[in-house]
């Protein structure tokens, strides 16, 4: 559109559970707006939106994509964002930069966890949004039903602005309640109560509705239209997407109802570049491709920005417009549209693109914490040598996604938010990059230590010809308390160990100390006395004395109740009330300690838990499986506690197991 200005943009993300047909409805637009030839559907694999091999495959987004859709004079860009719960770092995302929502509901089951989920996410945002009651010419779906529903959760802001013509099948048509046309049945009681929350909104209105005045349709439509924006209204709308009923209606309604960008907008004046990168992709062909939405200056090409989030220039090529897969020249992106451009060599995700002279920092992507993480390791040596510029480019494109290296168990470990999201995102990294990865389940970094004060004595005496090696220490262990670290300390007295040698027998007892005697894992929590010992003129040297340290050392931890510890976790879970039960029962059976159970008066319960690592690792797996993907967790390292002695010899034995050793 060559006369596009920011008044007629609308940047609008679609929201709500998996399978609520969000994709569907956007396919559905795009092809009203004439933006496709033939109306793309998932389940063919021609889904403008859902073009990810991927996500063709499990016929379900695993990525935002954006559809700009040309409407009555306006542009709409559609933000289509995943539903399962995995892929959510997407939705934030697209939420960071949108103007507005659509939440998509299945009118067969009604609102659902993801949908919860997601007008939670809108609600933090602070969006006006719009409710699409979705697929409503299935069997088994009634508006009404969805509608009261719907109601009986948000509140009585949330109200039908049209009404379908019929049910399931004869759903062919919905019937707009402002538009004059005259209505009857259950259409012109939802009329009645859409004009009396709109004058609810307004005192004057308030006071000509009570006296029974009548309101023109510029005075309704004017005043809906600044409730939306206020948030004090949210429309319901009726769809069918893959029968493109009430599809133009909800265009119409995006249009007429749902805010511009401002001109001016989170502290970015106009005349200066501010730009928020909310979404990078690694394209095979084009290279590195970053998503961003303009709050300052319009961007042009061949120009140079500043990233300030990095401190770092970076020049811009040409700009393109998105659309879905592809990406259109554009001459320029104005301000609030969103544009991509390639190949940017600082910029990540959440990133702000400005003017070096008058640099701005616009808030970031706030991604959720990983909670589940698998170990990888390269199939050749030719994927060892691309594996780390893999993972860092995939993290790049989702950064909802960790890659680090496991300093205690040298794995590298890529964590997410769910094991359907670590494994797409390996099978991305072998299609998009050609690295071939194999995962397995991460180590636990266990810890060893004493449980009693042990004295233990050994001698290194070693004569091969000429000077021998000799030296001889009586050293104490006892234990400290858990996370108090290691001391090493000397109380040798009339110099039976010569004080040159004492940095030696303190090396030797620090090198023993990376390896236990239970596991070969370190200790930890112990506390090391050199008591005496003996020394030879000639043969005694720094190495000798090292030895006798290392010996001495293991010789007195094995004699000193050694202890295995493991890693303990601080889980929180949020779950419905209803679950609040099952979730209890369920950490019970995974030795832990309940820390506290509290009601968060939303229809939630917050439990925290100290749970051990090793119970932890398929959580995330099996949380959503008891509740139905209606709790989410979050876990953080709190210490490191004894593992049970019934326990121990377990653990022991499947380490030597995955080590191979009998």
């Amino acid at each position: 559109m060559a006369d596009l200005t920011t008044s007629k943009l609308r940047n609008v993300a679609l929201v709500g559970h998996g399978g609520a047909g969000k994709t569907a409805l956007t396919d559905a637009m795009f092809f009203a707006a004439g933006q496709s030839s033939r109306l793309g559907r998932v389940d063919d694999r021609t889904s403008a939106s859902d073009f990810e091999p991927e996500e063709q495959r499990r016929r379900g987004s695993i990525q935002l994509a954006v559809l700009p859709c040309p409407w009555n004079d306006h542009k709409i860009n559609l933000i289509d964002t995943p539903g399962f719960a995995d892929f959510r770092g997407e939705m934030i995302s697209a939420l960071r930069v949108a103007d507005a929502a659509i939440v998509v509901i299945n009118a067969g089951p009604g609102i659902e966890v993801g949908t919860d989920q997601a007008w939670a996410a809108c609600v933090q945002a602070s969006l006006p949004r719009v409710i699409a009651v979705n697929r409503l010419d299935r069997e088994n779906t009634s508006f009404a039903r969805v509608a009261d529903q719907i109601v009986g959760r948000w509140g009585r802001s949330c109200v039908p602005v049209n009404a379908p013509n019929g049910a399931e099948a004869s759903f062919t048509a919905v019937s707009g309640l402002l538009s004059g046309t005259k209505l009857g049945g259950e259409a012109a009681a939802y009329r009645e109560r859409l004009i009396e929350a709109i004058a609810e909104t307004d005192e004057k209105m308030a006071d000509k509705y009570l006296e029974g005045g009548e309101f023109t349709p510029e005075e309704l439509n004017n005043a809906l239209r600044a409730a939306v924006a206020a948030g004090t209204i949210i429309p319901i709308v009726a769809t069918a997407a893959t029968g493109s009923v009430g599809v133009k209606e909800l265009m119409d309604a995006i249009v007429s109802l749902l805010p511009a960008p401002a001109e001016q907008t989170q502290g970015a004046p106009s005349n200066a570049q501010a730009n928020i990168v909310f979404k990078t992709t690694a394209d095979p062909f084009v290279g590195k491709l970053s998503f961003f939405r303009v709050y300052g200056a319009p961007v042009k090409s061949n120009s140079e920005l500043w990233n300030s989030t990095r401190n770092q220039p970076e020049r811009i090529g040409q700009v393109f417009a998105p659309k879905g897969k592809e990406q259109l020249v554009a001459p320029l992106v104005i301000t609030g549209d969103i544009g991509v451009v390639s190949k940017l060599t600082h910029t990540q995700t959440g990133d702000t693109l400005s003017d070096r002279a008058n640099a701005v920092k616009l808030p970031g992507v706030e991604m959720p914490e990983p909670v589940y993480s698998l170990a990888v390791l390269p199939k050749t040596q030719a994927d060892l040598d691309r594996m780390s510029e893999a993972l860092t480019r995939m993290a790049e494109e989702d950064p909802s996604l960790r890659v680090a290296r496991d300093a205690d168990t040298h794995e590298v470990l890529v964590r997410g938010l769910g094991d359907v999201h670590v494994e797409t995102a390996i099978e991305r990294i072998q299609r998009k990059l050609g690295v071939q990865l194999t995962t397995s389940t991460p180590k636990i970094a266990y810890r060893e230590s004493v449980g009693s004060k042990v004295s233990a004595e050994y001698k290194h005496k070693k004569q091969t010809g000429g000077h021998g090696q000799y030296g001889h220490v009586v050293i104490q262990v006892y234990p400290l308390a858990r996370g108090e670290g290691s001391s090493f300390i000397s109380r040798v007295s009339g110099g039976s160990v010569p004080k040159e040698y004492i940095p030696s027998v303190e090396k030797g007892v620090l090198k023993a100390m990376a390896e236990g005697v239970i596991a070969g894992f370190p200790v930890v929590d112990v506390g090391v006395a050199l008591l005496d010992g003996s020394s030879h003129p000639v043969d005694s040297s720094g190495s000798s004395f090292e030895i006798a340290g290392s010996m001495a050392f293991k010789k007195a931890v094995s004699e000193a109740r050694p202890t295995l510890l493991e890693p303990v976790m601080h889980v929180t879970v949020i779950t419905p009330d209803d679950m609040a039960g099952t979730v209890m029962g369920d950490l019970n059976t995974r030795r832990s300690q309940i820390i506290g159970m509290t009601p968060r008066g939303d229809g939630t319960t917050m439990i925290e838990a100290a749970v051990p690592q090793a119970m932890m690792q398929r959580y995330a797996t099996e949380l959503r499986s008891i509740t139905q993907s209606r709790a989410l967790f979050s876990a953080r390292f709190m210490h490191y506690a004894d593992v049970p002695r019934g326990e121990t010899d377990k653990v022991v034995t499947k380490l030597k197991q995955a080590a191979g050793v009998a």
